[in-house]
């Protein structure tokens, strides 16, 4: 791991997490951070989104 956090450390800041937003706002933060983390991995990799392949196919039917 490049950051050398271990469970005590992410236990510390999950409950920290868990304090400031609160338990309804958490889910909604973890989900939204991971679909932005999965945009920037697919944008560096090159593979183009959903989004996109339903474009070039509604381009190639026409």
């Amino acid at each position: 791991m490049p950051f050398n956090i271990g469970a005590p450390e992410l236990i510390i800041v999950l409950v920290i997490a868990l304090i400031v937003l609160g338990p309804k706002k958490l889910p909604e933060m973890g989900k939204s951070i991971g679909r932005g983390m999965r945009e920037f991995k697919d944008s560096v990799s090159g593979i183009s989104g959903k989004d996109d392949d339903r474009d070039e196919l509604a381009e190639a039917n026409r």
